[in-house]
């Protein structure tokens, strides 16, 4: 890269001061050949070759200083080829502001250089060769005569050579806004054609009547110093021919000069309006792919930039609409499909919406039911709390009653072991008269068999003996009974103690459940309570739901209605996304006659 550019680089400062000597050295050239013929008649050879040689050392010392001072006032650019001044937008912008101010500098200096030069070849003619004071005026005004053509022609190929250099320093690195920031806004233009028109025009018919005049006075001298007639008319014919051939050759190359100058003049306005007139047409054409700043000065500049920020306005905003016509018809297309399904939806939810306002009336129906509902288990509870009140009382009075059961279930208790006691006393006491019976029957038997052993005499013993024993016998006989009894009585009073004791136990049980019903009861009784308040709230709860299901069923069919009008709604901005869609794809279509470089959509996307 740097290698392919060096010589570029190099090159541009010399290029854009190379037409200050070439023309300048034509100018002189013509100069002293213009002086040449005009003082022809009034210098000698000696004194034309000393204003060939002091014009000439003059022009090469003023022509080397001249390069030398544009050189120097083209720092910034000459740093930026060779590479000592880095390509940061400042630098860039101050070398533009070099190279755009060297037309008028090299104008103002060339123009100066030629009336410096001119004076003082005047000055030296007049103070060393000898020349006559009015021949020196006439050296020194000839700065007066070509300084302004010559300068004019640097002027116009210092121009033309300043915006290629303008085009280079713009690649390095500087945007068409930094570019148009950079170069000057100046309304020269009407002053620029005047001060033009006049050098062009004035200056080569002024040169073109000096030389005339001159060249007749000589041809008027020399015919009027013949005095033969022959002579005189071939003299004259010699004298046309020389005047021909010499000042004729002259005027050409001033004309030649001044229309050089002028076409350059044409072309410094001619080349910018035809380079925007193409750009204009590659817009028109659709082409803002490549943005191209045309340099140009003074008015033609201020269209030029102002072209130019319009086509990068313009290149925006055709970037813009191509990306928005993209986007709105990519999103157009989604609104479209999401209004599909959006519609889709709002038919369901429609749907849902009536299905739910009948569930909301059913349940508002059923709110109503459940309102009277809860009057009447607020009622069944109040009643259920005075129930279970008096069953608390009933239960207190059970547990008294079971308290009683058990304290004469003791006493019971008490008097069966008392008569279990006694039981045993006559059972001993039976024991006792069982023992005297059973000895009774053993002394009757003795008794009785000692009478029969008396005979007779004992026979009422024995008698006495026999009632005795058949007495043993029947008191053995009752005692067995009798102790029959006692143990029927002992099984009895068992039983009954047992009975008694399995009653003691039953009281303590009932006596525990009793409490525990009574416990219970209470518990119940605090819930029922509790219930009672519990199915009151519910109650208000109940009612206050009534009404606010009633408000939402009404609000329910007020959603309904309004989903009905939201279907109808979307149903209208589907088809309105739709016209959208088709607008959306004809302005992509315009848009896309345009063909913008990926570099303005990365800079705008940027």
């Amino acid at each position: 890269m740097s290698g392919r550019n060096g010589p570029r680089r190099a090159s541009f400062s010399r290029h854009l001061t190379l037409p200050i000597p070439l023309a300048n050295l034509m100018g002189a050239a013509l100069s002293l050949y213009f002086a040449s013929l005009t003082l022809a008649s009034e210098l000698n050879a000696l004194q034309l070759e000393s204003l060939a040689v002091l014009g000439g050392t003059l022009t090469a010392v003023a022509l080397g200083l001249g390069a030398m001072v544009a050189l120097t006032r083209l720092g910034t650019l000459r740093g930026l080829e060779r590479g000592d001044v880095p390509s940061t937008p400042e630098k860039l912008a101050a070398a533009v502001a070099e190279v755009t101010r060297a037309p008028d500098e090299a104008f103002l200096g060339s123009l100066g250089m030629w009336l410096l030069t001119t004076v003082s070849l005047g000055l030296a003619m007049w103070g060393v060769a000898g020349v006559e004071r009015g021949v020196a005026l006439k050296i020194a005004g000839l700065g007066l005569l070509f300084g302004p053509l010559t300068s004019l022609l640097v002027h116009c190929l210092v121009i033309l050579r300043s915006r290629r250099v303008v085009l280079w320093l713009a690649e390095l690195g500087m945007s068409p806004s930094q570019l148009i920031a950079a170069m000057p806004r100046r309304a020269e233009i009407r002053a620029r054609l005047v001060a033009f028109t006049f050098i062009s025009v004035v200056t080569p018919a002024v040169l073109s009547a000096r030389l005339a005049s001159a060249l007749g006075h000589d041809f008027f001298v020399r015919l009027m110093a013949e005095q033969d007639v022959a002579a005189r008319v071939a003299l004259a014919a010699t004298l046309r021919m020389q005047a021909l051939s010499s000042g004729g050759g002259l005027v050409i190359l001033v004309f030649g000069l001044a229309l050089t100058t002028a076409y350059l003049g044409g072309t410094l306005l001619g080349r910018p309006l035809r380079e925007l007139s193409g750009e204009a047409r590659r817009i028109a054409e659709g082409d803002l792919a490549s943005p191209r700043v045309v340099p140009a000065e003074d008015e033609i500049w201020d269209v030029s930039a102002a072209f130019t920020t319009m086509r990068a306005h313009l290149a925006d905003v055709m970037s813009q609409l191509q990306r928005a016509g993209a986007q709105i018809s990519a999103t157009t297309e989604e609104i479209l499909s999401t209004s599909g399904r959006y519609e889709a939806g709002a038919t369901e939810q429609a749907s849902s919406l009536d299905e739910t306002s009948a569930t909301t009336e059913e349940l508002a129906r059923s709110a109503r039911q459940i309102a009277e509902n809860a009057g009447s288990v607020s009622e069944i509870a109040h009643r259920t709390l005075g129930a279970a009140e008096q069953g608390q009382g009933s239960a207190e009075a059970f547990l008294g009653s079971m308290a009683r059961m058990r304290q004469d279930n003791g006493a019971i208790a008490s008097a069966v072991v008392r008569l279990n006691k006694r039981v045993q006393q006559i059972g001993k006491i039976v024991e006792f008269i069982n023992g005297v019976a059973d000895k009774s029957d053993l002394l009757a038997l003795n008794a009785e068999l000692e009478g029969t052993k008396a005979g007779e005499v004992g026979r009422g013993f024995s008698l006495v003996a026999a009632e005795m024993r058949r007495l043993a016998e029947n008191v053995l006989e009752s005692t067995k009974e009798i102790e029959g009894l006692i143990e029927e009585v002992r099984e009895a009073s068992a039983a009954a103690v047992s009975a008694t004791e399995g009653g003691v136990r039953a009281v303590e049980t009932g006596t525990t459940l009793a409490q525990q019903v009574s416990e219970s009861l209470r518990q119940i009784v605090d819930l029922a309570g509790q219930t009672s308040d519990a199915v009151r709230s519910i109650s208000l709860a109940t009612q206050q739901q009534q009404t606010g299901t009633d408000q939402l069923a009404e609000t329910m069919a007020d959603i309904l209605r309004i989903t009905q009008q939201s279907l109808n709604a979307t149903k209208q901005v589907s088809t309105a996304n739709t016209d959208l869609l088709v607008l959306a794809r004809d302005l992509r279509g315009v848009v896309e006659r345009f063909q913008i470089g990926q570099e303005t959509l990365r800079e705008d996307g940027g």
